[in-house]
């Protein structure tokens, strides 16, 4: 069945400040047949499309880049629209108020998967199964997705991925706009053919047919000189799909240990922010307006993990997390690992799911100053700045949490966050705001069974309950019930952060480990005079000095000091790092990976600690039985729960997966080199 629900009063009242002006709902079924979650009581299920006018005009909408060059309808405005996927309790009563709004990851559902424990098959969730453990659908949660992103590429067949089409930018006579847009890619094995358009991603159309101009170059390392490679020995793949080429071909074949880099002058790039934009105006709608037989929510939280917790960076940088009216938008926000970086969500020809890591994608716009919640200064552009000046001009600023792994300090920048951009003092945290590092984990919660493409096995700290437990803290702080835990954060101050050397020369001989050269340093990049306004002239950019980022200081067992450290730190089995290296077969073995950590257990009696040369106490010296080892874990669990870092609800299975573990590492045989064990089979 399809709904158009036409906002009359809404566009009468206010025609200057359109935003939403109308919705069409294209689905709406019950969820996992009908089954009641407790008292909240069954879900349904609504997808549809939303058209929001975006006037040019506006003080809110000033930063949009390339808005004036978009087309317009007869009042001036730039209509678009963003297909949108809700979940809520069939009865209004079972709502907790609160709007859930998760932003997707280049196209696919997030939250679901680390929140609720269950992706949904074709980011269509339908099943009992795909509700997880019930966490969002047992408190009443109203959840929440949208487009907002254009490069993602549609994937298979029954899949629903959320992609914007977004309105393209001509010149005010009306040619095609022409630029450069940049892709850089390695691989991991020689290939004759490489993707070269990044994660699930898409190019811009070239100027020309096939992009006879298009410039390939190969280099050693991120700051190394390009070599250009003759344009008669590559070649773009064709799609069998019909679209634009994603993959490239290259006589003799790309080579491990190359960064490769392809530069295609392109047209009609899209006005990518209004992705952002559209967030602002659809939370700003369901929180002012009645919907499909529903009063309008209390409250709204918008929750994002790495690519999409920059997202909610960029829009608190640019004042977007109010409306055209100067109402807010959300009240709260938590941006899970995005680092300390933004993205290129504003810019033109931007590619919003390219980003800086340690080795690779360090030409787009990601990592770039200001950093802090707090204001700062540049000591080099002797700019002052922080990361929430849109949003403290805009008005009284939301709630907020930022919360990093070990990983995104070595591999996203995330000291910056924290300390000031020279990297010699602890910066101020700003009172609406926390920040956390949850110690001893990795970008996600590693279930690698295999090494390659890495040294060791991943990392093995689940982080996820203390994700669930600090959405729940957000809630509670926007209704005024209670504050997180103040922030937890390795400092300068105390010797918890410090520099990649002094890490190196503290770090436990760790069999097997090897800590890398340097965490990313993310260098200053000059894009031209015009990048103030989202426009790129120097394509490639030139590189500038880089900001010196700090990392965690290990204990003598080679775990993190600082931050949320989680039984698995406390008690351990083993060394958790937030780094892993490449193995040497991709060419880059001074290199860590972006996204992974290490585990390497603790030998498990004294002797099998002798013959490795192993510095660390066995698992025998530390805890004589298991019985003793439960105990230990019990009780760390324990103040984590009284901390605030783990709902009460998860103790016991906490307690559980440890001892489960601790029995898998003690059945293990140290001869086997390979990572299942580590995992629930």
């Amino acid at each position: 069945m399809r709904h158009l629900i036409v906002l009359m009063g809404l566009l009468t009242a206010t025609p200057a400040l359109a935003a939403v002006e109308r919705v069409e709902i294209t689905e709406r079924t019950v969820l996992a047949d009908g089954v009641a979650f407790g008292t909240v009581g069954p879900y349904e299920k609504i997808r549809g499309t939303a058209w929001i006018a975006l006037d040019p005009a506006l003080p809110a909408n000033a930063r949009i880049t390339d808005l004036g060059l978009a087309p317009k309808d007869g009042h001036g405005h730039v209509v678009f629209a963003t297909d949108f996927l809700m979940l809520r309790p069939t009865n209004a009563a079972g709502r907790n108020g609160a709007l859930f709004y998760d932003v997707n990851n280049r196209g696919g559902i997030a939250a679901l998967g680390q929140v609720n424990g269950h992706v949904p098959a074709h980011n269509d969730p339908t099943t009992l199964a795909d509700t997880g453990n019930g966490f969002f659908f047992k408190r009443g949660y109203t959840l929440l997705w949208s487009a907002w992103t254009w490069d993602v590429q549609p994937g298979g067949p029954g899949d629903k991925p959320f992609i914007l089409k977004p309105p393209v930018a001509r010149e005010k006579d009306g040619k095609p706009i022409l630029g450069k847009a940049a892709y850089e890619f390695i691989v991991d094995k020689p290939a004759e053919t490489a993707a070269y358009v990044g994660m699930k991603g898409v190019p811009y159309p070239f100027a020309t047919e096939g992009a006879p101009d298009a410039v390939l170059t190969e280099r050693d390392a991120p700051d190394a000189p390009r070599h250009p490679i003759a344009r008669g020995a590559w070649t773009f793949v064709e799609n069998p799909d019909g679209g634009l080429p994603v993959e490239v071909r290259m006589e003799g074949g790309f080579q491990t240990g190359k960064i490769y880099e392809v530069v295609v002058p392109s047209r009609d790039p899209y006005v990518v922010g209004v992705g952002l934009a559209g967030i602002r105006d659809l939370l700003s709608f369901f929180k002012t307006q009645p919907f499909a037989g529903q009063q309008p929510l209390d409250r709204a939280l918008i929750f994002g993990i790495s690519q999409s917790g920059r997202v909610i960076d960029t829009m608190l940088y640019n004042g977007w997390n109010r409306d055209e009216e100067g109402r807010p938008a959300f009240d709260g926000a938590y941006a899970q690992v995005p680092g300390a970086g933004k993205g290129a969500f504003n810019q033109r020809f931007g590619m919003a799911t390219r980003h800086f890591s340690p080795l690779v994608e360090q030409i787009y716009f990601s990592d770039a100053f200001p950093f802090t919640t707090t204001p700062s200064t540049d000591p080099v552009t002797k700019q002052t700045g922080s990361l929430l000046d849109g949003a403290r001009a805009a008005g009284p600023l939301p709630k907020m949490i930022f919360a990093n792994t070990s990983a995104e300090y070595w591999n996203r920048s995330a000291s910056l966050l924290h300390i000031t951009p020279d990297g010699r003092a602890d910066a101020a945290i700003d009172p609406s705001a926390r920040i956390y590092m949850l110690a001893g984990s990795q970008h996600y919660v590693g279930r690698s069974h295999e090494r390659w493409p890495y040294t060791a096995c991943v990392n093995t700290t689940n982080h996820y309950p203390v994700e669930r437990a600090l959405v729940v803290a957000l809630d509670n702080w926007v209704q005024g019930k209670a504050a997180p835990p103040d922030s937890a954060v390795p400092k300068l101050a105390d010797g918890t952060l410090i520099s990649a050397d002094a890490y190196k020369a503290a770090f436990a001989k760790v069999p097997g480990l090897t800590p890398p050269l340097s965490p990313l340093m993310p260098p200053r990049l000059d894009f031209g005079p015009r990048y103030a306004q989202g426009i790129a002239d120097t394509v490639p950019p030139a590189r500038g000095q880089p900001y010196p980022t700090r990392v965690p200081a290990p204990d003598a067992d080679g775990n993190d000091r600082g931050g949320i450290r989680q039984v698995e730190l406390e008690v351990p089995l083993g060394t958790h790092t937030g780094w892993n290296l490449r193995v040497p077969e991709t060419g880059f073995d001074a290199y860590q990976g972006r996204f992974d950590g290490s585990f390497v257990p603790f030998a498990r009696t004294e002797a099998e600690r002798a013959a490795a040369h192993d510095p660390r106490p066995s698992l025998a010296a530390r805890y004589p039985t298991r019985q003793d080892f439960l105990d230990k874990a019990k009780a760390a669990i324990a103040r984590e729960v009284a901390a605030g870092w783990v709902l009460a609800e998860e103790a016991d299975s906490l307690l559980a997966d440890q001892g489960a573990l601790y029995d898998r590492i003690m059945a293990h045989d140290p001869a086997d080199t390979g990572c299942g064990y580590l995992f629930p089979s």
